[in-house]
């Protein structure tokens, strides 16, 4: 095994920035080709249906590194006509957006999820087969189509005891996760159910990449999503990428093969690793450049620069909690709060709520780290600004309300 390649953290933290396609951000061009190519960096964008602030959690992402981003750019990838569809969701890390022609390296979650519920289908059989039926039959279906089928279960989703799931949906997501149905399309956060031959290429879905294949693959995947990840990444990160032996091992074979570089960075305990197709990105970005201003963006809470939130705490200095889980009366700043990228630094975060009905944005607070000193910072009221103008634009928004807070009142007329 190669020795590490030794970096600073400064370094570190620009080569990060730039591999995420976040220097600048809102750079790529405003078209729905953007979208594939940030997939194609990231591999895969996770999914979750809250739209708080005005966009769900992969539109945040996809906003940040694309100009002028709409949201259908990323709808007609997943939910176009069968043969136009570039991109599929399913379990990767989490529920994931990944590239439609990775499918063969994806099919594991299928694999693995039917066996988790085989039981459970094989208990419901006559509903499963009446939902199977019925979508044959009628064509792509929401669980709405089932409202006659009272029975309720304790689901994986349910809090406690005192929570329950109607049995048609726990069914539908069963044979979701087994992949033998596929969303065809979403209309607000209620999923259309069609079967997965109707959504993928036949050819694409008889492929069957080896089951170690899969797994290196999907390592590969979170490499791809992090950008400078060590082999023993916290559990949410390599979730379904073996044990941390196994992990070790593939990645000793990872660094063999040419696919990964180690690196050692300034002052960070674990040897992490980039992908060798990214060395250019890591050699073009040794040198700061004096002349660069930097920009601000508001960063997905599920994006990928924040999924290991260690190395972001131990590169960045920065502590970050997605705080929606957090009862209310220990949440240190908000319910839906996201991390504020200024340049290659996170200097705070902010809390946008967007009201339809007004066309209005709400932002209900921003909190900046000690030390930055937001008005004395030659740049960073007019990328505050702009990142403001770019966000309403993206959500739709005809004007901003600031907190009355001392500091929003001073941002309301700084950025104004």
């Amino acid at each position: 095994m190669s020795d590490p390649r030794q970096i600073s953290a400064d370094h570190a933290r620009r080569f990060l920035v730039r591999r995420h396609l976040l220097d600048p951000p809102r750079s790529l061009p405003p078209e729905p080709a953007s979208v594939l190519r940030v997939i194609d960096r990231i591999g895969s964008l996770q999914f979750d249906p809250l739209e708080v602030p005005g966009a769900r959690n992969h539109d945040l992402v996809l906003h940040a590194r694309i100009e002028g981003y709409r949201r259908e750019w990323a709808d007609q990838w997943l939910y176009g006509p069968l043969g136009e569809r570039r991109l599929v969701e399913l379990y990767n890390k989490m529920l994931s957006i990944v590239p439609m022609d990775e499918l063969p390296y994806y099919r594991l979650s299928w694999t693995r999820m039917g066996s988790n519920y085989a039981e459970f289908l094989a208990e419901h059989a006559g509903l499963a087969d009446r939902i199977r039926t019925h979508i044959r039959d009628e064509g792509p279906v929401s669980t709405a189509a089932f409202r006659d089928v009272d029975h309720r279960i304790q689901w994986w989703w349910d809090n406690d005891e005192t929570t329950s799931t109607k049995a048609a949906r726990a069914v539908m997501e069963a044979l979701f996760v087994a992949g033998e149905l596929g969303i065809s399309r979403r209309e607000g956060s209620r999923r259309y159910y069609d079967l997965i031959d109707r959504l993928v290429p036949a050819d694409l879905l008889g492929r069957h990449a080896p089951e170690p294949e899969q797994v290196r693959h999907r390592l590969i995947s979170r490499h791809r999503g992090v950008g400078l990840m060590a082999a023993s990444a916290a559990a949410e990160v390599v979730w379904g990428t073996g044990t941390t032996p196994e992990r070790k091992l593939m990645t000793a074979s990872l660094i063999e093969d040419g696919t990964l570089i180690p690196v050692q960075v300034e002052g960070l305990k674990e040897t992490r690793h980039i992908l060798a197709d990214e060395w250019p990105i890591l050699k073009a970005t040794e040198q700061a450049d004096p002349g660069r201003v930097p920009a601000v963006t508001f960063l997905a809470p599920l994006g990928p620069l924040m999924w290991d939130r260690r190395l972001v705490r131990s590169l960045f200095g920065f502590e970050y909690i997605w705080e929606v889980y957090v009862p209310q009366p220990k949440r240190r700043h908000g319910y839906y709060v996201l991390p504020i990228l200024y340049g290659d630094r996170f200097v705070g975060r902010i809390e946008p709520r967007y009201e339809r009905k007004t066309g209005t944005l709400h932002v209900l607070g921003i909190w900046f780290e000690a030390g930055f000193k937001r008005m004395e910072e030659p740049h960073f009221v007019p990328a505050l600004a702009e990142a403001l103008r770019a966000y309403r634009s993206f959500v739709g928004a005809s004007k901003t309300i600031w907190p009355r807070t001392r500091v929003g009142r001073e941002l309301a007329r700084a950025t104004r």
